[in-house]
């Protein structure tokens, strides 16, 4: 579904990260993870081909669906719930033309997330983690078959975090949809997650999450001693500098 080859972005004598090479599989969860500045969003645009990588190549499927960062939408804004899902088909298009079956396949995306009483809501009166499943709906309307999601979780509470993981992962289940997850954070995704790629200091580290979350792993990234401990099913990392944290 997605292959870097010897990846690289710099931007002018600031190198991101170089030497990425990652396969990211059909059905295959991966979350990407690191410090701020770190390039993670950048990733995101360059498989976009909003970002011209500085080496290697980037190799994707046709059929690419994108959830944006949660951002409030203004109260006024003159579209129902229906109406974003639907940009998801043809809002790419000039005109008046629409999909064939397109408001089966809306209606069909809302009720994938749980979502279909909400069609003819105002998109604006809708609370965060609800204006967030209908953009998973609209990332989901015309059946990708890799999704993209660029820190959908921010601003969210705990329930609204779990509510739109939980989906992205039914779809990935369901449909064998590939997933790259940027986060900021792993444990929202910790029941979910196939492999970790986590970049840091224009180094990066790709494995399962026992195989990156490691002390000794993390201070290699970071130059500077880090301790990675496990309470009651939860990663907590200690000891990354303060420039570095989210």
């Amino acid at each position: 579904m997605l292959e870097l080859v010897d990846a690289g972005l710099a931007y002018g004598s600031r190198q991101l990260w170089s030497g990425l090479s990652l396969r990211v599989e059909p059905g295959e969860f991966v979350a990407v993870l690191g410090a701020n500045g770190s390039g993670k969003t950048s990733l995101v645009r360059a498989i976009l081909g909003l970002q011209r990588l500085t080496a290697g190549t980037v190799t994707v499927t046709d059929g690419i669906g994108y959830v944006p960062q949660q951002r409030r939408v203004n109260l006024l804004t003159p579209l129902r719930a229906r109406d974003v899902v639907g940009q998801g088909l043809d809002g790419h298009r000039w005109g008046l033309g629409r999909s064939a079956g397109r408001t089966a396949r809306i209606r069909a995306a809302l009720e994938a997330v749980d979502a279909a009483e909400l069609a003819d809501h105002p998109i604006g009166v809708l609370s965060g983690g609800e204006q967030q499943r209908v953009r998973v709906a609209q990332a989901l309307v015309a059946g990708p078959r890799l999704l993209l999601c660029d820190e959908p979780l921010l601003s969210l509470d705990l329930r609204s975090q779990r509510t739109v993981t939980a989906l992205v992962d039914r779809r990935r289940r369901e449909a064998g949809t590939a997933v790259l997850f940027v986060t900021h954070e792993i444990n929202p995704v910790l029941p979910y997650v196939d492999r970790v790629l986590y970049l840091a200091g224009g180094r990066f580290r790709i494995g399962t999450v026992p195989e990156v979350f490691t002390s000794a792993v993390l201070s290699q990234l970071y130059g500077v001693p880090v301790e990675v401990v496990t309470v009651n099913d939860r990663i907590l990392v200690a000891g990354i500098p303060q420039a570095h944290h989210e």
